[in-house]
């Protein structure tokens, strides 16, 4: 006799039925441990009698599925992830790009174990890692917003200003404390970097995380974007920029948040609009404080700037005056709330020493993204105590 294979269900399903065959229980009672009625029970005795054990076994253990894939379909989906533009892909993302470009269905495990066969795909051993829970959702659209130095000016203007943000503590966001500064010391310092000036005269809070993994979210998404959006605009033969950026709005963008989105219209819309009294180009700028010499000039980057004799007036001299770098290169100088008229002196001052240069350019410091030149200015500390409206205290 062959043997047959069970598992420890099927054994004590066995068990049951024996004794409802043997009369030591009734049929009711085994259908009561079987979680089945009195006529399956009737019907799997009189199977019994012909089939003998194997009736607890599913009749279609051992066959080929109905719904399997076709050797064809297997062979051309394996050829393809064969090509050189696929040589990176992972089963989950190769599954959407074969049903979005070649039509063909096949789930992400079931191409998982094609890949592995082919050798086009390494299974990792799995480790078990510490655990960081989820911070909870806030019950509001733009309560907080997870934000890692992407364009805040065109988040601004589409959505208007959000309650806080949420980011990690890069020197951009940030300052570090002091040697031997005590964290009062540092609070009663109000040290701010240039982002962290243009929060607060936008009245956005700042919440800084103590850890990567506190923004598990948005570095998981960075994560994944980094991944898919490189290979699909190899599959898309994107090469330049313009191109790639309607790409991004046309079709990357809404696939993204189809599949990985939650909506937000069901959540109340806590953005804040603009006001008339908030300058976007005044707020998202370098803005760094002077003070004006005996004759009305001062120094910025390098350069002395007079300012006009139309808006020169009593008590100006040794004052500080707000010097703002704008994004589009523009330089404008604010006293007391009004914006003065200046132009560039030939005299230059001393060059600063090492230690006062700037760092060297980086793309990903620009606030809202206009020109390169400007960049390093926004490595620099912001000068502290200017409140919501920009006007020295």
């Amino acid at each position: 006799m062959e043997p047959i294979a069970m598992s420890q269900e099927e054994r004590d399903r066995l068990e049951w039925l024996k004794r409802a065959r043997d009369g030591m229980i009734s049929q009711r009672k085994a259908a009561q441990k079987l979680e089945v009625n009195d006529r399956w029970v009737r019907k799997l005795l009189r199977r019994m009698k012909a089939e003998g054990d194997a009736v607890v076994v599913h009749g279609l253990r051992g066959r080929v599925s109905n719904r399997r894939i076709g050797k064809p379909t297997r062979e051309r989906a394996v050829k393809l992830l064969k090509q050189p533009e696929w040589h990176d892909f992972g089963p989950t993302f190769a599954s959407e790009q074969l049903a979005k470009r070649h039509q063909i269905q096949v789930g992400k495990e079931t191409l998982r174990s094609w890949m592995i066969g082919a050798g086009l795909w390494k299974p990792r051993a799995r480790r078990i890692e510490e655990i960081h829970c989820w911070r909870p959702r806030r019950s509001g659209f733009g309560e907080l917003g997870q934000w890692d130095t992407s364009e805040l000016w065109e988040y601004i203007e589409k959505n208007g200003r959000m309650v806080d943000v949420y980011t990690d503590r890069d020197s951009m966001f940030t300052l570090p404390r002091r040697k031997g500064e005590s964290q009062q010391e540092r609070q009663v310092a109000d040290r701010l970097t240039q982002l962290g000036r243009s929060l607060r005269e936008l009245g956005i809070g700042s919440i800084l995380a103590h850890s990567p993994p506190a923004k598990g979210r948005v570095e998981r998404s960075f994560q994944t974007a980094q991944d898919r959006l490189v290979k699909q605009l190899r599959l898309a033969k994107v090469c330049t920029l313009e191109t790639a950026n309607l790409f991004l709005e046309n079709e990357y963008w809404p696939e993204w948040n189809e599949a990985f989105a939650r909506p937000v219209k069901d959540f109340p819309n806590l953005h804040r609009p603009l006001t008339e009294a908030l300058d976007l180009a005044a707020i998202l700028c370098h803005a760094e404080e002077r003070v004006i010499g005996n004759d009305y000039t001062f120094s910025f980057s390098g350069q002395r700037y007079q300012i006009q004799r139309e808006h020169v007036q009593a008590g100006m001299r040794h004052q500080r005056v707000r010097v703002e770098l704008r994004l589009d290169g523009m330089l404008k100088a604010r006293f007391q709330g009004r914006y003065l008229s200046i132009e560039e002196c030939g005299a230059r001052v001393p060059a600063p020493s090492p230690a006062a240069t700037r760092k060297p350019l980086r793309k990903d410091h620009n606030a809202g993204g206009k020109s390169a030149w400007m960049q390093g200015f926004f490595d620099r500390p912001a000068p502290p105590l200017w409140n919501s409206i920009g006007v020295p205290k």
